[in-house]
């Protein structure tokens, strides 16, 4: 149940931190930290908090983005196996492609580009 709380939550951050609204409350926190400078000489402790602020939240926003992206990319494959899944003429085997190595993946990626070179009406 913990992480159901896990995903809501970055689902929320992802919604938020994604916005103009946010955006722009960084670029007034960067313009803050400027203006400051003079006032604090601009010194090493000055430079060390941009700095830290900034390596703080780069590495939080990357488990963020990991997240946000494993969640749309288990969405996108649910999607394409129903869609494999009601076509008739459809392979099921391509439904299950996440036990497979680079090469066999590679193999089936060179197999479908060669059909799309031969299908008729298409420009090569």
């Amino acid at each position: 149940m913990k992480n159901k709380g896990f995903e809501t939550f970055c689902k929320w951050l992802a919604e938020r931190t994604g916005s103009a609204r946010t955006f722009s409350l960084a670029i007034a926190g960067i313009a803050l930290w400027a203006v400051t400078g003079p006032l604090f000489h601009f010194n090493d402790t000055w430079q060390l908090i941009i700095n830290t602020t900034t390596t703080i939240i780069t590495f939080l926003m990357v488990f963020l983005i990991q997240n946000t992206q494993n969640r749309d990319t288990d969405e996108i494959h649910i999607k394409l196996d129903e869609l494999l899944r009601a076509s008739k003429d459809a392979r099921n085997d391509l439904m299950a492609l996440d036990d497979r190595t680079a090469k066999q993946l590679k193999t089936l990626r060179d197999e479908y580009t060669e059909l799309g070179r031969k299908q008729p009406g298409q420009q090569q």
